[in-house]
């Protein structure tokens, strides 16, 4: 089992930056993929950023050129730096590890943390 701790998230004005940070404990020596995924309200669960123990790193097209994912693999941690962020980058963020199985393009099992909220004001 991996237990995921976040810390960061909170309230800003448009055009400011946040930090989100995530840290792995527990089974988590294995752990192939760590990334950042986020829900707004009446909406579904989405991709946001993910990098792989090997350091190959997805961005949504959304905030490409905005958010910064980074990854300490000795200490397990994943940093998520937003920067420029808009009202629409409002939601709950949550922390994603996976691994250390592959298959078919993913890691698995996959663990979440318990999501912390980021509030966007215009």
């Amino acid at each position: 089992q991996v237990q995921l701790v976040e810390s960061g998230g909170g309230s800003v004005q448009a055009g400011g930056s946040l930090r989100l940070s995530c840290a792995a404990s527990g089974s988590s020596t294995s752990i192939g993929a760590m990334g950042w995924y986020r829900q707004a309200p009446g909406k579904e669960r989405e991709l946001v950023a993910l990098i792989t123990s090997g350091g190959r790193i997805t961005y949504a097209d959304s905030v490409k050129d905005r958010f910064t994912i980074s990854r300490d693999n000795v200490k397990n941690t994943a940093t998520l730096q937003m920067n420029r962020l808009k009202p629409e980058d409002t939601a709950i963020y949550y922390c994603n590890a996976a691994g250390p199985h592959y298959y078919s393009g993913s890691y698995y099992p996959e663990y979440w943390g318990q999501g912390t909220q980021v509030t966007v004001s215009s």
